[in-house]
């Protein structure tokens, strides 16, 4: 295992993915969200089904196209939704704060779904962490932005991907569930712009970039996780995984002009606390289960 080289990739993973954002939010401003994702579900789609190929992945097999499979890229589809709509109304900063309680959620879904056990302290940290969220979105308070719930819908929906993940046959390659995930992206867009009424923009020089930058970064994202994740141990690396935020406070405030108020500053610090102990806790666990 080389640790040191996979927390520098996920360190990579977490800027790219922010800087994603950044440009998806960008495009945001010009484009309509459903055409947004069509582009970026095509296009990244058509990268993995090439590495796919290149490598000799079976994207056809009947293995990898299993009902369980088309449902995680459902619950894909979704979280990319939401995510995108709340990326085009709500700060980056606020999105990217309340987008760290997610591991919180995989731990009570794997605790109410898949029968993993949790213990009273685990419970609280996830308590204490949704008390996070709240100090975020405040609902029924001053300032409270409703748009802001959209996040809190991709958090779930890419929980329950997470947890799907877990129970996908171990012979299906990443790059394909990549290529599900993407078409499923692509697929909601086309109904977001259905169904919402959304107009097709005309592609203009300006965008070019930004839609390039949400394309390879995402990407390169994408598999800089894998790579640490088969080169390091899940243990060192997942702290690093909160490093987001910072890149994601950062542009927020250099490129966007955003100023997080105390409260978002408190409530990340409390959910991302939450995380970290509920981390170490389960860490420690599996560490004496190990040497009974």
């Amino acid at each position: 295992m080389n640790n040191v080289n996979g927390i520098l990739l996920i360190i990579g993973s977490m800027a790219a993915f922010a800087l994603e954002d950044m440009f998806i939010k960008h495009l945001s401003v010009q484009v309509s969200t459903g055409q947004i994702m069509v582009v970026l579900g095509l296009f990244c789609g058509l990268i993995f089904a090439l590495m796919s190929l290149f490598t000799g992945k079976r994207v056809f097999d009947p293995v990898a196209w299993q009902p369980l499979l088309l449902i995680r890229a459902g619950t894909e589809a979704i979280g990319a939704l939401s995510f995108v709509t709340a990326l085009s109304l709500v700060d980056l900063s606020t999105v990217a704060a309340v987008f760290q309680a997610m591991p919180l959620v995989v731990t009570m879904g794997a605790a109410l779904f898949l029968g993993e056990q949790v213990g009273w302290r685990r419970w609280s940290a996830i308590g204490v962490g949704f008390v996070g969220v709240l100090m975020i979105i405040r609902p029924g308070f001053e300032g409270f932005e409703p748009q802001s719930l959209f996040v809190v819908a991709s958090v779930i929906a890419i929980a329950a991907r997470d947890l799907i993940t877990r129970r996908l046959d171990t012979r299906v390659a990443s790059s394909v569930v990549a290529l599900q995930a993407y078409i499923a992206v692509a697929l909601a867009g086309i109904a977001a712009m259905v169904f919402g009424s959304q107009p097709i923009v005309t592609l203009q020089p300006v965008q070019i970039g930004p839609y390039l930058g949400a394309i390879g970064f995402g990407v390169l994202g994408y598999y800089g996780i894998v790579t640490a994740m088969r080169i390091g141990e899940a243990s060192a690396l997942t702290p690093f995984r909160y490093t987001r935020l910072v890149f994601s406070i950062a542009i927020g405030v250099l490129v966007f002009a955003e100023r997080p108020d105390s409260m978002t500053l408190a409530g990340a610090a409390v959910i991302i606390a939450s995380g970290l102990y509920a981390f170490i806790r389960e860490r420690r666990l599996a560490h004496a289960i190990a040497l009974a």
